[in-house]
């Protein structure tokens, strides 16, 4: 995945700089944060691994007293405050998964299952955290957005 980021990186010409916090603490979150704050980039995408998705909130935080714009893969960074999301839609994705649960304890083979691969994802804003940051979106971008969260 990350060479795929570093090509369309390059392709846009921006750079792109990969940092992983060891594990999920909020004191290396803010390390984090801290090193990547050093280096000013444009944006940062943060992924949707399940320590950070705990420390959403912290994140959405960082993100603003840092002035870093953000992008996260979840609807609830977005309201936690975080700058953008392109999400799948996490209720979906459990229903999916619920189903196919039901299928295994009603008898079916799992890997009778056909494995669901998403197909609808949603570009959310925080309308409120980019008035935070002194951001002007073009409105052709909040047109383009499922939701805009004030």
């Amino acid at each position: 995945m990350g060479q795929v980021l570093q090509n369309a990186a390059t392709r846009l010409g921006i750079s792109l700089t990969f940092v992983f916090p060891q594990e999920g603490k909020p004191s290396e979150i803010e390390r984090v944060f801290d090193a990547i704050a050093e280096q000013r980039p444009d944006a940062v995408l943060v992924s949707g691994e399940g320590d950070l998705y705990a420390n959403r909130q912290f994140i959405a935080e960082l993100a603003v007293k840092k002035r870093l714009p953000t992008i996260c893969p979840y609807r609830d960074y977005v309201e936690a405050g975080v700058l953008m999301g392109y999400a799948l839609n996490l209720s979906e994705l459990f229903s999916r998964l619920a189903d196919d649960v039901h299928k295994v304890l009603k008898g079916a083979k799992p890997g009778d299952i056909p494995i669901y691969q998403a197909t609808r994802f949603e570009f959310l804003i925080n309308l409120k955290t980019a008035k935070a940051f002194g951001l002007t979106l073009p409105p052709a971008l909040l047109a383009r957005a499922d939701e805009v969260i004030e």
